[in-house]
């Protein structure tokens, strides 16, 4: 016998309190991590190494799963177009130094960045940095391929950089938590993005659009959401927001444990510390990217919908 979505996530019983420090930490915590994704001087290092800014994020924050080839770091990606990340690997010419070279570029991006633009968090991951690494230490490894492979990797010596990694592996296990979540619901990474672009009220295609994928898989998405009754000529059905939200909450759940770990009291000064220096880095994405980018860093309202009816 079967277990739907619906009846699992209906059995889960973390504190509501513990949810809303998973979810009011993950914005900091994606804050911290992606304005660095199109920082000029991160996408003017990666020129300098041989690849465009996007190729250049797949090649550094994929390094640590580099040797593994290119299908396991399009199935860790999620929804990162397939398309790039083959072309990553063939301008690379699969060599997993040359990822690494891209690794230690963002690290030299993410030094000079932070002092430049958000100078108030040094300090913060500075200290925070140790505890952060201990609460790392202790999350499962089971089924997180990304954070697995991504926790391996040499941590730095310099203190900045080594809270920031620290930030980033528990972006990263958040991550592959959230996408095992929407594996589970047999969504495909089209059929997400779809579902995705819609829950955030973005312009039709935006999200898969900047994600990298092809009309192609943009209407395979559509066709398979149709199928499975969550999309009707090409528009989003009530049940596939709903869905989404569902999913959004589950991640919150299942993620308040490195925050169970490092203790009421610090998760809550993380958030004080590290939020309004994360608006900076936030408007920084808006200047360097826009304002539709790292969409897990902006404040929104919770979809409701008809949840009363489609739960039944």
């Amino acid at each position: 016998m079967t277990t739907s979505f619906d009846q699992w996530h209906g059995r889960r019983t973390t504190d509501s309190g513990w949810r809303e420090t998973s979810r009011r930490n993950a914005r900091s915590v994606q804050t911290t991590i992606g304005w660095i994704f199109w920082d000029p001087g991160a996408v003017a290092r990666y020129g300098a190494l041989g690849l465009p800014g996007p190729l250049g994020y797949i090649a550094s924050r994929g390094a640590p799963l580099a040797p593994a080839g290119a299908e396991a770091l399009t199935a860790a990606f999620g929804s990162i177009s397939s398309v790039g990340i083959a072309l990553t690997f063939d301008l690379l010419k699969g060599d997993a130094a040359a990822f690494r070279d891209f690794w230690q570029a963002r690290d030299e991006a993410v030094s000079e960045g932070l002092r430049r633009y958000a100078p108030g968090i040094v300090d913060p991951l500075v200290e925070t940095g140790p505890a952060l690494w201990s609460a790392v230490d202790r999350l499962p490894r089971l089924g997180r391929v990304l954070f697995g492979a991504t926790v391996s990797m040499p941590r730095p010596r310099d203190p900045l950089l080594s809270g920031w990694h620290a930030v980033n592996a528990i972006r990263e296990w958040r991550g592959d938590t959230h996408w095992a979540l929407l594996a589970a619901a047999g969504l495909t990474s089209s059929e997400a993005s779809i579902v995705h672009n819609g829950w955030l009220g973005y312009e039709d295609g935006w999200l898969s659009r900047s994600r990298g994928q092809t009309e192609t898989e943009i209407d395979e998405g559509w066709d398979g959401l149709t199928r499975k009754g969550l999309a009707a000529e090409r528009r989003l059905l009530p049940e596939a927001l709903l869905l989404r939200q569902r999913l959004e909450d589950a991640t919150d759940e299942l993620t308040v444990l490195p925050w169970q770990l490092l203790g009421s009291g610090f998760s809550v000064g993380f958030a004080e510390r590290l939020e309004p220096a994360c608006e900076l880095l936030l408007a920084r994405v808006d200047e360097t990217a826009g304002p539709n980018y790292q969409p897990a860093s902006r404040v929104r309202e919770r979809y409701r919908g008809s949840e009363e009816s489609a739960g039944n």
